[in-house]
């Protein structure tokens, strides 16, 4: 009988992937899974000291595994040293309880799939070149970044290493590129990860991997562009930093093979780590990503991750753990404009990269495939639906999603049409993408999508065309709030506030694998993509300078001049709007706000926090020793440990649930300012509670002096009938203003 196995496969809109679950029958002697196994770190640690530690690893196979010559030799896949103290091996469920009968066992849990989450965008954020924040940060040279991802474009021009020095001393990897001088002093480093793919490759056969790379660190690249659109000099926020690639994805991602390359990475010397993928879990210690990165932090490595794109949902979050800082996307004031006008003159503005010269302005027929009301797919232009429609010499309506964009409009082409409108959900609102697609089209939001319909069923003979406007800068509604984005509250500790920070991540444009104008490979391959996989390398690279101009900063010390300094208005200096519905948005969608990277350079005051303060604040989640032991690594006996809310860590934001009951905080800030300076409490009141603040003014008299403060949430006598509300603490001075928003979580409904 066979056996089955379920895998996923990741669906793609470019970034905006959609997890599919797909079956597929493996042969009977096929029944073994790869679990993650983790044992004591204490018992660990004994066989660390003697050199033994992969030894006593295999104790735990069975013995048919461990035999010399054994053909179940490789069933071990990893070591784990820095991550945590176990291994991942391919096991069968019989093989994994005698396993759980065996001293120093903890856990075994079968392997969890992960899914992926420019010239414009420095420029935007405020980086100029040879000025400012750039130039003081030598524009992150000597940092070295580590991108775990879909693999790497070596020879791109992105990755040449003009103006960069040889590798710090402290780097201990390894270039495994055929030939190895494809590494240079750009990329540094090239390992491989995947633990199911044959090819067994580290060139980036999807993209992914060479887009976030560039977007972090590539070096300056002129003539930039997409069909023409977007073109510039194209740079990484951190130009003159170093790469370190880690493959760990070839269309999937499995958290065994993540959680390896974490581990190598904290032996080589990586001082940030971006991770541009991730799923939701329920608490931190099942989280492998979650358990990785304290082990990097405590290491004093940064490690920058994509918040999820599962907007514009509540509790909708991935990698939510304190030590992380969690990326949401937002906008830039670029738009690639591309429009639709009607048989009846209306015209709706939406995007696109493909706009070629020879456009015409002739009216041709609409057809709706989602008209077929018996096929669920039609609406989304998905192949089978497109070639039961009548398209031919037609512009065809298509509702954004199921389908990735761009290959929407190759069914499209091939059947015969000859444009496209793809048309966003409720769920999408106003955010369009500029895709690089392969005939003319516009992407339109929900209420434009709304109101073409409605011409659509209005006439007998609907009629469009498509036409194009180029590349506008200035759009004073951004920053924005991607309507993708995942939001909080967190819901793995509802007492810190999620997402930290939003960085741009719509729109992007950055190296790609292959040519999008011809598919053939070429040097000078660019392509725009969206998500929050996007957003998290520019805020890794926003490390990376910040790591360069601040060495001696801790992980949190960098995390907290980001999240204190961050905007929080857009261009028009107006409330940062959520594309969803052109509303103000929440907290819960942009943390702290928009990051801006010369203010985060310099924030006055900073919030740090020591992998010690993190015991009684993971034993106040009411973790069993266990759970807590396989965060930290070590035993906790979380009895006569001190135990603290969540609200109470030392984290430069503030989020808290609404009780009838009076809460008290306590935060302690370290000056990085002037020496003598007075800092004065500013409060914007959330709705529901009153917030006060003792003393409500900080004198310091020296760097690197600390202070601490308490803040008093008194709820009002009548709690507002909403799910949250959101107010702010900032502390100014005559040069600084080191803002935290507040996030108070009313409607609990969802945890009783």
């Amino acid at each position: 009988m066979a056996f089955m196995v379920i895998i996923s496969t990741l669906f793609c809109m470019l970034s905006l992937c959609l997890l599919v679950t797909i079956a597929t029958e493996f042969p009977e002697s096929s029944n073994l899974e790869t679990y993650i196994v983790q044992l004591e770190p204490s018992d660990a640690e004994v066989f660390a000291e003697s050199g033994d530690l992969e030894s006593w690893y295999r104790s735990f196979l069975p013995p048919t595994t461990t035999t010399a010559g054994s053909n179940d030799a490789s069933r071990l896949v990893y070591s784990y040293r820095n991550v945590i103290k176990g291994f991942a091996a391919r096991l069968s469920t019989e093989e994994v309880k005698e396993m759980e009968k065996k001293k120093g066992f903890v856990s075994a849990r079968p392997r969890k799939i992960l899914s992926l989450h420019t010239t414009h965008s420095p420029s935007f954020l405020g980086l100029q070149q040879n000025m400012g924040f750039w130039k003081d940060s030598n524009y992150g040279k000597g940092v070295i970044i580590g991108i775990l991802d879909t693999g790497i474009t070596p020879d791109h021009p992105s990755f040449n290493d003009e103006g960069l020095p040889p590798p710090p001393a402290k780097w201990k990897g390894k270039c495994e590129l055929v030939p190895a001088s494809l590494c240079n002093n750009k990329l540094i480093g090239a390992q491989y990860f995947v633990q199911d793919d044959q090819n067994r490759t580290l060139l980036d056969e999807d993209g992914h991997g060479t887009h976030t790379a560039s977007t972090a660190a590539g070096n300056f690249v002129k003539g930039a562009n997409v069909y023409g659109n977007a073109n510039g000099t194209a740079a990484g926020v951190a130009p003159l930093a170093h790469l370190a690639i880690y493959k760990v994805c070839s269309f999937s991602c499995s958290d065994s093979d993540v959680l390896a390359a974490m581990d190598v990475a904290i032996d080589d010397g990586v001082d940030v780590l971006s991770i541009s993928l991730g799923r939701l879990y329920n608490s931190f210690y099942e989280d492998f990503i979650a358990l990785g990165a304290y082990s990097a932090m405590e290491k004093g490595i940064f490690v920058s991750c994509s918040a999820g794109n599962g907007g514009p949902f509540n509790y909708s979050l991935g990698n939510e753990a304190p030590w992380i800082l969690t990326v949401g996307a937002s906008t830039t004031d670029r738009k690639i404009r591309a429009s639709a006008m009607l048989g009846n003159n209306q015209i709706f503005e939406g995007e696109s990269a493909y706009q070629p010269k020879d456009s015409t302005s002739t009216q041709f027929p609409l057809v709706y495939p989602g008209s077929n009301k018996s096929d669920d797919y039609a609406p989304y232009c998905a192949p089978d639906s497109i070639n039961n429609t009548d398209v031919k010499g037609k512009i065809v309506l298509c509702k954004f999603g199921l389908v990735p964009a761009v290959d929407k409009g190759r069914y499209v082409k091939a059947a015969g049409g000859v444009a496209m409108i793809i048309m966003n959900s409720v769920y999408g609102g106003y955010t369009t993408l500029a895709n690089a697609h392969v005939l003319p089209a516009a992407h339109v939001s929900f209420v434009d999508g709304d109101k073409i319909m409605a011409y659509f069923n209005s006439t007998k003979s609907p009629t469009a065309t498509v036409f194009f406007n180029g590349t506008a800068i200035g759009n004073g509604r951004a920053p924005a709030v991607a309507s993708f984005s995942s939001r909080g509250p967190c819901y793995a500790s509802r007492g810190i506030l999620k997402p930290d920070i939003l960085g741009p991540g719509v729109n992007i444009l950055a190296a790609w694998y292959t040519s999008v104008e011809n598919n053939t490979k070429t040097k000078s391959n660019f392509n725009i993509d969206s998500g929050t996989s996007m957003a998290c390398p520019h805020l890794s690279g926003v490390a990376a300078l910040l790591k360069s101009a601040h060495p001696d900063w801790s992980p949190a010390a960098i995390k907290s001049a980001i999240i204190t300094t961050a905007d929080t208005v857009n261009l028009e200096n107006k409330p940062i709007e959520d594309q969803q519905n052109l509303l103000p948005a929440d907290v819960f969608a942009t943390g702290a706000g928009n990051v801006n990277p010369s203010a985060a350079n310099n924030p006055g005051l900073i919030y740090d926090i020591v992998p010690k303060d993190y015991i009684p604040y993971l034993c106040g989640l009411n973790y069993t020793d266990r759970g807590v032991g396989m965060i930290l690594q070590h035993h906790v006996n979380c009895l006569v440990e001190s135990k603290i809310p969540d609200s109470q860590l030392n984290y430069p934001s503030f989020s808290i649930i609404f009780k009838p009951i009076v809460q008290k905080y306590t935060r302690t800030v370290t000056n990085v300012g002037e020496a003598n300076s007075v800092y004065t409490a500013k409060i914007v009141q959330p709705v529901g509670v009153n917030v006060a603040v003792e003393p409500t003014m900080l004198k310091f008299s020296e760097l690197n002096q600390k202070l601490t403060y308490e803040v008093t949430f008194s709820p009002l006598a009548n709690p507002p009938n909403i799910s949250n509300s959101q107010g702010s603490l900032t502390w100014t001075s005559e040069k600084y203003s080191v803002r935290s928003p507040i996030a108070v979580i009313i409607d609990t409904g969802l945890f009783q």
